[in-house]
């Protein structure tokens, strides 16, 4: 009998503690989600430098905002080849406010020192929301194929 009141305080052990590990979850900050240095980007424009494969993927070196966090219509600084390039971002991973698109990747059009792109198409669909926002993206926005 004693044995049988020991499995089962055993067994009633078991299940809460697997109760305790199903309850913990495991979240990330919205920094970590969103582009910042270091973080791998696609250049989703038809750029000779953005399209040729390289045995490394672009990466951030530097975003132009306040606090160093990228999201879409901020200007990135790449390494690209050994090269360094100025981007603008065209789509990030990170969940933004509502009615915003998020994307499976962080997408960069390449442009250069004046603001113009350096491509001529831009291959993925870009947000709307940079229609309305403040800066010079008329020329990125005129090489867009489509809209989400």
């Amino acid at each position: 009998m004693a044995l049988f009141h020991a499995s089962r305080s055993l067994v009633g052990f078991l299940i809460e503690t697997s109760t305790n590990i199903q309850q913990r979850t495991f979240r990330v900050s919205s920094a970590a989600a969103a582009i910042q240095k270091m973080t791998r980007v696609r250049v989703v424009d038809n750029s000779s430098l953005g399209n040729t494969p390289y045995h490394k993927a672009p990466r951030v070196i530097h975003v132009y905002t306040k606090n160093g966090i990228g999201k879409v219509g901020d200007k990135v600084l790449l390494a690209i080849k050994g090269q360094k390039k100025k981007a603008v971002i065209v789509g990030h991973k990170m969940p933004g406010d509502r009615m915003t698109p998020r994307f499976d990747s962080n997408n960069v059009v390449l442009i250069e020192e004046n603001g113009n792109p350096t491509g001529t198409r831009i291959r993925v669909p870009i947000p709307t929301q940079l229609r309305s926002m403040d800066g010079d993206f008329s020329k990125v926005l005129a090489i867009a194929g489509a809209f989400v």
